[in-house]
């Protein structure tokens, strides 16, 4: 699994000119699934969200982590974030799995990230045409890849 991590000030996931989802400070995640991803990845990825420290202390340090300062979180399903592009200009997405291996695998995502957190997040729809609208904060953005936790 690929992670787009920001920190923002509020973001919001419209669908068909409708905002169907929307949350005030704290993590939009842009989620990649790959046929190679296992329930282990979602519950270590999971547990580096909520806890990633990335939030300013009353010092200004990047110092506190979501599950501390009670932030909301967005999970939106992104395919391009496996986009191979070494040859030619036109990308490919073959290590992007399909819909039947990523669906479940996004659900279950969904599921341990609010056990984790301890409340519910909001999400996307996946597969459908959205439009995100991100205010990043900081700007804050960080990749995570569960296949380099070594």
């Amino acid at each position: 699994m690929r992670a787009v991590v920001q920190r923002v000030k509020r973001a919001s996931v419209s669908i068909g000119g409708s905002v169907h989802s929307a949350i005030d400070a704290g993590l939009m995640i842009l989620l990649g699934i790959e046929d190679a991803d296992e329930p282990e990845d979602i519950q270590w990825l999971s547990h580096k969200l909520v806890n990633l420290r990335i939030f300013n202390d009353a010092e200004g340090v990047m110092n506190l982590s979501l599950a501390e300062t009670g932030g909301d979180m967005m999970l939106v399903s992104q395919f391009t974030l496996f986009a191979i592009t070494k040859k030619g200009n036109r990308p490919s997405y073959t290590r992007a799995a399909k819909p039947d291996i990523a669906i479940p695998l996004y659900e279950s995502m969904i599921d341990q990230l609010e056990r984790d957190l301890g409340k519910k997040i909001s999400t996307g729809v996946f597969g459908a045409d959205m439009q995100v609208d991100i205010l990043n904060d900081g700007p804050v953005t960080i990749l995570i890849d569960t296949k380099d936790k070594a």
